[in-house]
């Protein structure tokens, strides 16, 4: 079993900012609501979430193709979080995922029958499923 930290300190009130690391100390990252919500320099969680679900994702197709005798050249995924603020309390209302993939001896409709499959079940995914619509709008075959 693998454990993993993330680490978020916190600097004055909701105005404020803060500092995101992790313990591979990879990331070390300012966040803010001006970041969240304004367009404004630095991270928020949202971001964060996507990256690491394109990255779940990706290595979860990635292993499976492999798993099933194919060549991966490359495969790129994005993972857009889209968070509603029009209630009182801010919501995930949506996830997309977008991937396209350089793979040896894999038909289009293998690749898609592969990136559902991978959407459905890699860990972030399954996290994620509290999300109340995750979508794979775009799996090609470069």
């Amino acid at each position: 079993m693998s454990n993993q930290r993330g680490t978020a300190v916190w600097h004055g009130d909701i105005k404020g900012s803060g500092q995101l690391t992790t313990q591979s100390g990879q990331l070390d990252a300012p966040y803010s609501t001006g970041a969240r919500f304004e367009g404004k320099p630095g991270t928020n969680p949202e971001e964060l979430i996507g990256a690491a679900h394109a990255g779940c994702f990706t290595m979860f197709l990635t292993g499976n193709l492999t798993k099933a005798g194919k060549q991966v050249k490359q495969i790129k995924t994005e993972s857009k979080v889209t968070l509603d603020t029009s209630g009182d309390v801010p919501k995930v209302v949506k996830i997309t995922l977008s991937t396209e993939g350089e793979v040896e001896g894999l038909s289009p409709e293998e690749f898609q029958q592969q990136a559902e499959y991978a959407k459905e079940n890699c860990p972030m995914s399954q996290l994620l499923k509290a999300v109340p619509e995750m979508e794979l709008a775009l799996a090609k075959l470069m």
